[in-house]
This record gives C-alpha cells, structure tokens and sequence, in this order.
C-alpha cells in the first residue's frame, strides 16, 4: 500500500485568504443631520455643545464614516471636529460615505502584506470567504501582487482560475 501525499500541502502555492486578515468590525455612519438646524446649517456653538455631551464610547472598536446625509450648509471643519472625537476611540474613520470607509480598511488591512512573501511564487487567492470582501481589496491586492507573483489563480487551491502567469527571463 502506497503513501498517500497531499500535493496541494507540499506545493509551492501560496494561498492568500483575505478574511484572515480584514477586519470585521462593525461599520457605522457618524451622521451630521442631527446636529443641524432645521437641517440647514451648522451651528458652531450648539454643534461643540452636543459634541462634547455625546457618549464617544458607542464608536468604541468600530470603524466610522463621518457623513451628512442632507443637503445643506456644512463646514469642512465640522467633520474635522467629529474626527478628533473619534481620534482613539474608534478602530478608524474617514470623512465619507460607507464605501470610502471600506476602501480606506483595505487599504490598511493590504499595506500590513509581507510582499516579500509572494516573490516568484504561484499564488491562490481564496475565493470563498465567511465574510464579505470588497471588490476594491481584491482589485488592489492584484495590483500589489502581479509583478511579484510567479501566477496568480483565484478560487482554492484545488480548484483555480488563472489569472496570470509571469514569464522571467
């Protein structure tokens, strides 16, 4: 009876799985409306006032889009304002809309990627994950990896798309 390998294990294939990676901490709007008058205009001193009476801790470990949801007159630096309360509090923020927020996670989560890593090696990237990934992080992921990446395949590794390969002279 012969010995039973497993060529998936003993291959040089490196499979990347994002969701080990991203954070999945809630994410939550920092709406301005409720701070407006007659959700029109911003009014300084009453705006501080609220914000300082305001339970910060709520944005404790969550990451936080600072937006406002109506159309109406709104400083640059109010939103800057709402940032230093969240400043420490909040795992990470950006002034915008959900989407922005994700992007800039991804942002985060791919900068801390060992590149060295995947030099000249073929690489899976996980396709199925219990978490959602955003399209943008798969995007720049491919972007931080093809011209390091002997292949890139998405799926598992029994079971890939190719992506691409890259010749070397």
């Amino acid at each position: 009876m012969s010995e039973i390998i497993n060529r998936v294990a003993a291959s040089p294939i490196i499979s990347l799985d994002m969701e080990e990676f991203y954070p999945q901490e809630e994410r939550i709007i920092f709406d301005l409306k409720p701070f407006l008058f007659q959700e029109l205009i911003l009014k300084e001193k009453d705006f501080r006032e609220q914000l300082k009476a305001l339970d910060w801790s709520v944005y404790a470990n969550k990451w936080v889009a600072v937006t406002c949801t109506v159309d109406a007159i709104v400083p640059t630096w109010s939103f800057m304002l709402v940032c230093t309360y969240l400043e420490g509090v909040a795992n990470g923020y950006v002034v915008g809309d959900i989407s922005q927020l994700e992007q800039h996670i991804a942002e985060l989560s791919l900068s801390g990627l060992d590149l060295e890593r995947f030099q000249d090696r073929p690489v899976v990237i996980k396709g199925c994950s219990k978490i959602s990934i955003p399209l943008f992080a798969y995007g720049r992921l491919i972007s931080l990896l093809q011209g390091r990446a002997k292949s890139l395949m998405f799926g598992e590794p029994c079971s890939t798309v190719p992506l691409v390969k890259n010749k070397r002279s």
